[in-house]
């Protein structure tokens, strides 16, 4: 829904990508093409985009290990400046309630920072942070899913989720 949401924007399209697992086997390597699904982020995707939004489930109210190990391998981002300027924003999925949602959307904002990103969230404009009972947040979008993983994205989570895709690819428009 935030790819959507990038895309709804004239001139923009969201480019899907995923980061390889982890394994606490340091012999395993992961394939360099998943089976399914998106492609593995690439150093030169960041590199190269416009803006990132970048998306987490909430592990323990912190982004997930292998996002944070590809993460942790952005040093040559860093000592070029080639994230300096760029729109950044983050969401998250959890499965309770209070399952750390805005924790995790901090944690992964904390190194776009580092990179000189412009981090944005959600504007209190977004009537939905005003009347949601599940997810979403002034820190960026989330969804509750649920213990099972079956609640289904609502309304509001999908208006939201949508208002932060738009918003960084309209902040992207202005900066061009």
């Amino acid at each position: 829904m935030v790819a959507r949401g990038v895309s709804s924007v004239t001139g923009f399209e969201a480019r899907l990508r995923t980061v390889p697992p982890v394994s606490a086997e340091t012999e395993q390597s992961a394939d360099p093409v998943p089976e399914d699904g998106p492609l593995y982020c690439s150093i030169d995707d960041l590199r190269h985009c416009a803006g990132l939004v970048m998306g987490s489930p909430t592990r323990f109210g912190n982004m997930a290990a292998p996002l944070k190990y590809f993460v942790d391998q952005t040093s040559d981002l860093w000592l070029s400046g080639a994230m300096i300027d760029k729109p950044a924003a983050v969401f998250t999925s959890t499965a309770s309630l209070h399952g750390g949602q805005e924790s995790t959307l901090l944690s992964m904002q904390l190194p776009l920072l580092h990179h000189g990103m412009l981090v944005m969230g959600l504007p209190y404009s977004e009537a939905g942070l005003m009347t949601t009972d599940s997810g979403g947040t002034p820190y960026g979008a989330t969804h509750w899913s649920g213990a099972d993983g079956s609640r289904a994205i609502d309304d509001t989570e999908l208006q939201l989720c949508r208002a932060l895709g738009r918003r960084v690819a309209q902040t992207c428009a202005r900066l061009s």
